[in-house]
Parts: C-alpha cells; sequence; structure tokens
C-alpha cells in the first residue's frame, strides 16, 4: 500500500461529511414542519384584528341575542332556552371557526396562487394542512372557553361535575372540528374564485343552522326538514354538548326523547371518513381558471 492510499481523510473532508450528517439529523420532518406551520398561521390570524374580532365576537353576539330574547323556561324540560341556546351555539361556533372560515380562506389564498408556490416548495402538503389544523384547534378552544364562560355566569349553564362529563365533550369536540375542518377543506375547491367564496361557503352553512336546532328547538322542526339536518355534522354537535351542558330531563326536546350519543359518534366519525376522501378527491393547488 502505497503512502498516498494510508494518507488519513482531510479536515475538509471530515468536517464536511459532520455537517452532512448534522443536516440530515436535524432536518424537520413533516409533523415538525406542520407545528411551525401551524405558529405562522395563528400569528397571521391574530395580526388580522378584524378578523379575530368577527370571528370570536359573531357566536357570543348571536348567543346572547337569542339567549336574551327567547329566556323563558322549555316546558317539561327543565331548563330555560337561553341555556338551549348555550349549547347549540358552541356548536355553531365551531362550525363556523373550521368549515367556514378554512373554506373561505383556502379559496382565497388559491386565487392568490399561494397555494401554486407554496406547492412548489420542499415543503411536504401534509405539513400545510397540519398549518390549518392546528389552526382550527387553538381557535376553537379559544372560542369554547368564551362560550361556556358567558353562558356559565350570565344563563347558569352547568359545567361537567365530573370526568365523564368532559371526556364527552372532549370526543364531541375533536370530531366535530376534525369532520368540519376536512369539509371546509373540500368545499374550497367549489368556488371558481376568492371572491365568490363567501357566498358559496356561507349559504349551505346558514342553511344548515337553522335546520339542525341551532336557532330553532329541533322540536319544534318539521320531521322531513329533521331528517336532513341529521345526514350533516352540525345537528350532531348540537345534540351531543346539549348532553354534555343540560340535565338528562332536556332529552325529551330530541327526535328520538334521548341523546343518542351513540349515534353522534357514528355520524360524526362517518363525516370525518368521508370529509377526507372529498379532500383527496376534490382539492386542487391551482385555481380552475
Amino acid at each position: 500500500m502505497s503512502a498516498a492510499d494510508a494518507t488519513p481523510p482531510t479536515a475538509t473532508t471530515t468536517a464536511t461529511a459532520t455537517a452532512t450528517e448534522q443536516n440530515e439529523v436535524t432536518l424537520p420532518g413533516a409533523w415538525g414542519l406542520g407545528l411551525r406551520r401551524g405558529a405562522l398561521e395563528l400569528k397571521q390570524f391574530f395580526r388580522q384584528r378584524d378578523q379575530v374580532v368577527f370571528t370570536f365576537a359573531f357566536p357570543v353576539v348571536f348567543l346572547t341575542l337569542f339567549a336574551s330574547i327567547f329566556s323563558d323556561d322549555v316546558e317539561g324540560a327543565g331548563i330555560t332556552a337561553s341555556q338551549l341556546y348555550v349549547a347549540s351555539m358552541l356548536a355553531s361556533g365551531i362550525m363556523s371557526t373550521s368549515f367556514q372560515s378554512l373554506g373561505i380562506s383556502i379559496a382565497i389564498e388559491r386565487d392568490e396562487k399561494l397555494l401554486r408556490r407554496l406547492r412548489g416548495t420542499p415543503m411536504p402538503a401534509s405539513a400545510y394542512f397540519l398549518g390549518k389544523v392546528w389552526l382550527v384547534l387553538v381557535t376553537c378552544l379559544l372560542e369554547a372557553a368564551v362560550l361556556l364562560l358567558i353562558g356559565n355566569t350570565v344563563f347558569d349553564v352547568a359545567l361537567p361535575a365530573d370526568v365523564t362529563g368532559w371526556l364527552t365533550f372532549g370526543w364531541i369536540f375533536l370530531l366535530g372540528i376534525t369532520g368540519c375542518a376536512l369539509l371546509g377543506i373540500a368545499i374550497s375547491s367549489l368556488p371558481k374564485s376568492g371572491r365568490s367564496a363567501s357566498s358559496v361557503v356561507v349559504l349551505p352553512f346558514l342553511v344548515l343552522q337553522f335546520i339542525s336546532g341551532v336557532y330553532i328547538p329541533v322540536n319544534e322542526l318539521p320531521g322531513w326538514l329533521i331528517g336532513i339536518g341529521a345526514l350533516f355534522p352540525l345537528k350532531w354537535m348540537c345534540q351531543g354538548f346539549r348532553s354534555v351542558f343540560l340535565p338528562d330531563s332536556a332529552a325529551v326536546i330530541e327526535q328520538t326523547g334521548a341523546w343518542e350519543l351513540g349515534r353522534t359518534a357514528l355520524v360524526l366519525g362517518a363525516w370525518c371518513l368521508g370529509g377526507l376522501i372529498l379532500c383527496l378527491l376534490t382539492f386542487r393547488w391551482h385555481n380552475r381558471r
């Protein structure tokens, strides 16, 4: 063996190899990038003060209006109409923050070619959607906290006294925001432009609120409207939250006279799966034009 073959690697070669190994170790994956993307989404959201005020004020204002106007006792249920609206507006607020906000904002980002630019970067597509999920999760938690605080202090809505009640709230909350967020991502591909996104997304959400027991108690709705509302997640989120924050005597206002938590979990879980399939089939990174 020659002297050249016996020469050890140079310092430059060693440093390059070490740097390469360090880069490979510290390179963030999709989960880490999703967390960073979520932090960026939250920062951008809270910088837009008008959007923050509208997002949190909308359900609070409607809750205050309806709960103050309709405050009589609900016959045979052992509750007031105000308490009924607290649980229903909680579900409506979550769907507004997830389904409506995502559907409109993603359509605008697509129209402004932001999605196309993001698609051209090394960032995995999953990181973008994880960022949106973090945005929805944090804002929905804050919104739920505000509504429950008002409901408890102003309208005497009792918070769960045991772990079981909070666990029920937890799985309804998580399944609800997951299904609604996926539906929001899916419907964002429907508008032809960012300008038309509000009209396309707000109309079905507004109709769902009226036929899902948000503004009008389900026991006062025609059966055929209740059947249509039962096909979508909002009705089951309302019913699930009523089971958590209202006494068992209030179950008489439901169509079947029971809370039906098993069916609630089944429908919300089905919408999570169905929403994911719709996203995979319909989502586009570029505008149809």
